[in-house]
């Protein structure tokens, strides 16, 4: 048994999924992408894993939680300017990270990609929301989901009720069209400041400081494109 072959028996996937056309999307990214993921993608589409974890995804919903969206151009120059004032110790150079996945309370997910290895080699990295406390995991992201949400595997950046109501997917509407953001477009998007005072306004909570929730940024996006 393959360890897609696990993740979705433990974790029952929707009925149906979007296609999509991995080819434009490695061309769209300049770069090829682990077959655990494509399948992953391909079985389950946009959505949530226990209500936490958002897979990144080429149709997902909203561009906060797109593989071809602005997020994963600008995790990584964030990284590069935090190792560059020495403010984050790395796990790996951050040229080798590849944002993949959030959580809602803000931790962020990445492939390790050393240069000269395959992307069906790439490794699991995780960083804290609010510290700079970093996990991985010596294996796959189809490896990293089956042990997490079997609960073999303790992240303890995670929260402890993860798997109260066990393993469970919740799929979203998905993007009809695959759009890559443009940088231009990327840095035209409101600051979190804005963001901020937008969830306030609405009665959302949310931290004065750290990563906004998923959520906040998800309703903060449907909101300012009616």
């Amino acid at each position: 048994m393959t360890s897609i072959d696990r993740l979705i028996s433990l974790c029952p996937p929707p009925p149906i999924a979007p296609p999509t056309d991995w080819p434009a999307v490695e061309r769209l990214l300049g770069m090829r992408l682990p077959a655990d993921y494509k399948q992953i993608s391909d079985t389950y589409g946009p959505g949530t894993f226990c209500g936490f974890l958002h897979l990144y995804h080429p149709h997902a919903h909203t561009s906060w939680t797109s593989l071809i969206g602005p997020m994963p151009s600008t995790i990584r120059t964030q990284l590069q300017r935090e190792h560059e004032q020495g403010a984050s110790p790395l796990p790996v150079g951050p040229q080798d990270l590849f944002p993949m996945a959030v959580t809602d309370n803000g931790e962020y997910l990445f492939w390790v990609t050393r240069s000269g290895v395959s992307p069906d080699e790439w490794t699991v990295a995780a960083s804290q929301a609010r510290s700079f406390q970093w996990y991985t995991y010596d294996g796959d992201l189809a490896g990293f989901l089956t042990a997490v949400l079997s609960g073999q595997e303790i992240v303890s950046l995670f929260p402890d009720s993860l798997l109260d109501h066990g393993a469970f997917f919740t799929p979203r509407a998905p993007a009809a069209h695959l759009t890559a953001v443009q940088p231009e477009q990327s840095s035209a998007m409101a600051s979190s400041s804005d963001i901020r005072a937008w969830a306030s306004d609405h009665g959302y909570e949310v931290p004065v400081r750290g990563r906004i929730p998923v959520e906040i940024l998800d309703a903060w996006q449907q909101a300012s494109t009616r």
